[in-house]
């Protein structure tokens, strides 16, 4: 089963994702997606591993800054998607290494909108548990240059897209997870409620 959390920063989603791998598997393997650019993001990288080897929980960490389709599908092909919950974190920081590799070609969104395609089609065949964690950006200030536009317009295609193939998706606001999809308004139910209204 594949779910989605998503949420701003530091509002507990990456500690909810964690503690779902928990109840839903007695081990798990962390895909970390960031790319270390500087020391204070290998200051934040360590203190992560750290967390997750204080928590007792075994946890198998995998380093994969962008190949995240090629890592599910070998896990789907070696069995591993039985035996382990998998919680990748977190899909920004993977999209954000696509576009920065990306960002001198002149399609570079259409690009990234092809990985991101890609990335879909491998979460909806993955058998097992699937933790997907993802950052809401969209809900500030519109960005002052292109690729930081760019940027917000593709995570928000993104977690669209990936909530389409997921069975859970949980919004983390203040630390408390709400499961939304199951409550999604479907515009087909309003239609056929109001043909049987008439």
């Amino acid at each position: 089963m594949a779910v989605l959390v998503t949420g701003g920063a530091r509002s507990g989603k990456s500690s909810f994702a964690e503690k779902l791998a928990m109840h839903d598997s007695k081990q798990g393997i962390y895909i970390a997606t960031s790319y270390i650019y500087d020391e204070e993001m290998r200051e934040r990288v360590d203190l992560h591993k750290q967390q997750r080897l204080d928590s007792g929980y075994p946890w198998d960490t995998r380093e994969e800054p962008y190949d995240l389709q090629e890592l599910l599908q070998q896990l789907h092909t070696n069995g591993a998607s039985g035996e382990a919950a998998v919680l990748v974190d977190c899909l920004t920081l993977w999209l954000t290494n696509w576009l920065l590799r990306y960002e001198s070609e002149s399609n570079a969104a259409a690009l990234a909108m092809a990985r991101i395609d890609d990335l879909a089609e491998a979460v909806a065949s993955y058998r097992g548990p699937l933790i997907l964690v993802t950052n809401e950006v969209g809900d500030g200030i519109v960005p002052e240059y292109p690729l930081g536009r760019s940027f917000r317009d593709l995570a928000g295609r993104m977690n669209q897209r990936l909530a389409q193939v997921c069975d859970e998706v949980f919004l983390v606001t203040a630390g408390i997870p709400i499961e939304i999809k199951s409550s999604a308004y479907r515009l087909e139910e309003r239609k056929s409620s109001l043909s049987m209204e008439r």
